[in-house]
């Protein structure tokens, strides 16, 4: 083996990992909404976490990703630790899929339907329609599918280049000599280990393991430890993720740990006292591609059989691991572990945008309480909240900003875009309540009140103030269209009701029946109720322009405002339920 096959196997390589880096993302890409969807509904059902995991795997082509984003779930507190055992032994079984995808190299036959399969057939077609499509293609989802194709073409290419690069290793008595060295199960299961480690993943040291099957010269026994090894050397990038998180996102990949090592121990010793008592002559065989993929498969499965009864042993060993130290960790609200799967991580976003939502407008409703009697302690609350919605715009807005530099869907990036202006109009929302909370204050402490005829049209602004922020609060929980609606029609009833209010101000004011100094005081409260319907009014817009796709909102808000149906039937209504008039 010349200098010119070492480069050609490092080509070979390189080319393999860029072509299932590629492929990895797109699928994620292509199946984001659906990942999002799946891993909301996390369960402490074993079964379902354990499937949870597999298929998440099986999509993203990648253990390591699945046990980091998993870390980080269990870090941002979305997760227990309890939960994510099982997600970690799917993900172990989910793995074996690529080996079985790369094992169609190994193919040998001149059948018509073994040709087919093989990749050296199908494999230039993958890629002529994949670039046909990324080409031509507009919408997203099909770009994502033309990436799919293309990388697993460049894949099976890549593993192309490695199987030539190593074929002149079949005729060295030297490499015959080392893997006749690794036929020790010891040494075998520490190369597996360091292999992975190095390049931190599991898939590309099992391919790089296929492709040096294809010389003929690695046998059974000598590839099964390196297969359990390489599970054990897949930990490493979980480990590493781990590193500043929380106790129990490192005690996380700990079990991801303890349970590759344990399923180690227990089948590389079964495994040697099989080879001992039975001394089956197949172990001396050479194994392919096709072999491995059965090996490594079967392997996780006896794995994950053996250790699945006992989950919680596993959370108590990683526990004692890492035990309680004094202080207990604050939990971070974000993970930018989950980057590794943008679209969980936008989905986590949405979690926390929420909860802001909920503070915000919980503190807004508050201030409409203080306007009509004062509280010294839900004014303290108020300007509590104020501040823990500043920290919620700073953290998630900073969050969405690195979020956008990863691989996104058009959908995906679009619900990106539109949350970070939603930060910002919830963020002004918890403002407008502190200036309001200011308002009812100064009355308070003057002892100031205004006239019965005042107060009166206050309360049915408050009222309908009150039921825009529920509206807006409820789309955007449930994602809700038809209650989304609702908020621009009343928003516009609102705005006409500020002008009325400021309108019989100033004719009570000509009368004398109202003060300049409380003119002032009712003018900061109109502008500030006004100015939290028009945040609603963007917040619903938003999640409407989220479900629709790319609109003009302008023309939205033109079109439904001009035009019959729905918009002019609840603007009517809430013109009805809102009037000023006795």
């Amino acid at each position: 083996m010349n200098y010119t096959n070492v480069l050609s196997l490092i080509g070979g390589l390189a080319i393999f990992l860029y072509g299932m880096t590629m492929m990895g993302d797109a699928l994620e890409r292509f199946a984001g909404n659906r990942l999002k969807s799946i891993l909301t509904r996390l369960t402490s059902n074993p079964l379902s976490g354990f499937l949870l995991g597999l298929g998440v795997t099986a999509v993203i082509q990648s253990s390591s990703a699945t046990t980091v984003m998993v870390v980080g779930f269990v870090n941002s507190g979305i997760m227990t630790l309890a939960q994510s055992v099982y997600i970690i032994m799917g993900a172990n079984v989910g793995t074996s899929v690529t080996a079985w995808l790369i094992s169609l190299a190994g193919l040998d036959g001149s059948a018509w339907y073994i040709t087919m399969f093989k990749p050296s057939t199908f494999t230039p077609i993958l890629a002529l329609i994949g670039i046909i499509l990324i080409m031509s293609a507009k919408k997203q989802r099909k770009k994502d599918l033309a990436c799919i194709l293309l990388g697993f073409a460049i894949l099976m290419f890549g593993m192309d280049m490695m199987s030539d690069a190593v074929k002149p290793l079949k005729d060295m008595p030297s490499f015959t000599n080392l893997m006749t060295m690794f036929q020790n199960p010891v040494m075998g299961v520490l190369v597996g280990a360091v292999l992975t480690a190095i390049i931190q993943s599991s898939s590309a040291s099992v391919g790089i393991l296929q492709a040096l099957s294809l010389t003929g010269t690695v046998s059974y026994a000598a590839a099964i430890p390196i297969i359990m090894g390489q599970n054990i050397g897949t930990c490493v990038t979980a480990l590493l993720s781990s590193v500043g998180a929380t106790k129990d996102a490192r005690r996380a990949s700990m079990v991801h740990l303890c349970f590759n090592i344990v399923g180690v121990i227990v089948w590389l010793t079964v495994f040697c006292l099989f080879r001992w008592i039975a001394d089956p002559a197949f172990l001396n065989q050479a194994i392919s591609p096709f072999g491995i993929a059965v090996a490594h498969s079967c392997f996780n499965i006896l794995a994950t059989c053996t250790l699945a009864p006992f989950g919680r042993q596993l959370a108590a060993l990683a526990t004692r691991l890492v035990p309680e130290g004094k202080q207990k960790q604050e939990i971070a609200m974000l993970d930018e572990r989950l980057f590794v799967t943008p679209a969980i991580a936008l989905e986590r976003s949405h979690e926390v945008l929420l909860d802001m939502a909920d503070l915000s407008i919980r503190s807004l409703k508050d201030s409409l309480q203080l306007l009509d009697k004062y509280d010294e302690k839900k004014a303290d609350r108020i300007v509590d909240d104020e501040s823990r919605v500043d920290m919620y715009e700073d953290k998630l807005g900073t969050y969405l900003v690195k979020l956008t530099a990863q691989p996104l869907s058009a959908q995906d990036s679009r619900e990106l875009t539109k949350y970070l202006h939603m930060i910002g109009d919830l963020e002004r929302i918890s403002d407008h309540a502190v200036n309001l909370m200011e308002s009812a204050q100064e009355l308070h402490e003057k002892q100031l009140s205004f006239s019965a005829d005042a107060k009166k049209e206050l309360m049915t602004l408050c009222s309908a103030i009150d039921e825009i922020l529920s509206n807006a609060l409820t789309s955007l929980h449930q994602e809700n269209l038809t209650v989304a609606g609702h908020v621009e029609p009343l928003e516009q009833v609102i705005d006409r009701l500020t002008k009325l209010i400021r309108s019989h101000h100033i004719d009570r004011l000509t009368r004398g029946d109202c003060t300049t100094e409380m003119g002032f005081i009712l003018s900061d409260i109109l502008t500030n109720l006004e100015r939290v319907s028009d945040h609603c009014s963007n917040i619903a817009v938003a999640i409407i322009e989220i479900a629709a796709g790319a609109f003009d909102v302008h023309e939205y808000l033109q079109r439904v405002k001009e035009g019959p149906g729905d918009y002019r039937e609840n603007f009517e209504m809430y013109l009805r339920k809102y009037s000023l008039q006795a």
